[in-house]
C-alpha cells in the first residue's frame, strides 16, 4: 500500500463568519506530483500554511509525513522544503550569503558542506551565476528561484510550493517544471499550489481541486482525464455523420462530429464506406479545464487556463 505523506481530516479555518477552509479531505501519496488547483482566494495558501503548522486550524485534522501537525513540528519540518507566499530575504545580502544563513538556521546540516550545499541548490535553480549579487538587485522571478533553492537546500523528502512559478519567463517555468519533474523522479513528493490548470496538467500525477474552501474533485489525473467511451471525427461534414450514425452521434457541429464507441477504426470504416470525407480521429477525452468547470461552476473561471 502506497504511504500516505499529507492527510487532513475535516479541515476548517474560519475568519469570524468567514470558511476560509471548509472541512476538506486531502489524500497526497507518495511519489506523487500533487496538484492542488483552485481560484486566488479559494482557500489553497491558507491550507498550505496549515499543513505547515504556520496557522492553526479551527477544526480538524493534519498530518505529514505520518505525524500529527503542528504537534510534530521539530520532527517534520527538517524533511519539508516549502516556499509559501513568495520568498523572503534580506535585500543588501548576496542569494548565496541568504542560503547559508537559511542553512545555518535550520536544524541538522553539517557547516563543513554548507558551501557545497549552497552552491547545488544555485545551480538547480539556474542563479549559480548570480549568487553573489544582492537580492535587492534581483528580479521578481529571480528572488522566487532564491526561495525555490531555499526550499531545496536540505534533499526534502516532501517540497510544498504555493505558486512556484510566479513572476518567471517562459523559459524560467520550463526550467523549474523540468526540475521538479526531476525531483520527482528521484522520490520527493510534491505538493504544488496553482491557480494555472496549463502548469498543474503538465506536471501532476494527482490533482485536488479547491473551490471556496471545498474541495470538489481529487483524483488521479489520468482518471479524471480518460476518454469518456466517444471518438472525435473531424469531417467537413458532420451532419453526414449524423445521417449514417443516427443516434450514435451526441453532437455534431463545426468540423466535427462526437459519435458514441471507443474504437476509431470501427467508426472510420462505417463513415469511409458510406462515402463520408474523415480528415481525423480521436477518442474523446475531457481536459483538466473541463472537469474544473464541471465541478466548480462559474467561480472556476477564475482559474486559468494559460498563462
Amino acid at each position: 500500500m502506497t504511504e500516505t505523506v499529507i492527510a487532513t481530516h475535516g479541515l476548517q479555518k474560519r475568519y469570524g463568519a468567514v470558511h476560509a477552509v471548509d472541512g476538506i479531505d486531502l489524500d497526497v501519496r507518495a511519489g506523487d506530483v500533487y496538484g492542488f488547483l483552485g481560484a486566488n482566494g479559494s482557500g489553497k495558501t491558507t491550507t498550505v500554511r496549515m499543513l505547515l503548522g504556520l496557522v492553526l486550524p479551527t477544526k480538524g485534522e493534519v498530518r505529514v509525513l505520518g505525524q500529527r501537525m503542528p504537534k510534530a513540528s521539530r520532527e517534520v519540518l527538517p524533511r519539508v522544503g516549502a516556499l509559501i507566499e513568495g520568498p523572503a530575504a534580506y535585500g543588501h545580502l548576496s542569494g548565496t550569503a541568504n542560503l547559508r544563513l537559511l542553512d545555518a538556521a535550520g536544524p541538522g546540516g553539517s557547516r563543513r558542506s554548507r558551501k557545497q550545499r549552497v552552491g547545488e541548490v544555485l545551480e538547480q535553480v539556474g542563479l549559480s551565476g548570480v549568487g553573489r549579487r544582492p537580492v535587492r538587485a534581483y528580479s521578481l522571478g529571480m528572488r522566487q528561484r532564491l526561495g525555490l533553492a531555499g526550499a531545496l537546500l536540505r534533499r526534502p523528502d516532501l517540497l510544498i510550493l504555493d505558486e512556484p512559478t510566479n513572476g518567471l519567463d517562459p523559459q524560467g517555468i520550463h526550467e523549474i517544471r523540468t526540475l521538479l519533474l526531476d525531483l520527482n523522479s528521484t522520490g520527493t513528493t510534491v505538493f504544488l499550489s496553482s491557480h494555472l490548470l496549463a502548469e498543474i496538467e503538465q506536471l501532476a500525477t494527482r490533482v485536488g481541486v479547491l473551490d471556496r474552501g471545498r474541495v470538489v474533485v481529487q483524483d488521479d489525473l489520468a482518471t479524471l482525464t480518460a476518454p469518456t467511451g466517444a471518438t472525435v471525427v473531424e469531417t467537413p461534414d458532420p451532419q453526414r455523420v449524423r445521417t449514417v450514425l443516427g443516434d450514435r452521434v451526441l453532437s455534431a457541429d463545426g468540423g466535427t462530429a462526437v459519435v458514441r464507441g471507443a474504437d476509431p477504426a470501427e467508426v472510420n470504416a462505417a463513415l469511409v464506406a458510406a462515402g463520408v470525407p474523415v480528415t481525423g480521429l480521436r477518442l474523446q477525452r475531457p481536459s483538466l479545464e473541463e472537469v474544473v468547470l464541471a465541478a466548480a461552476g462559474t467561480s472556476a473561471d477564475r482559474v486559468e487556463a494559460h498563462r
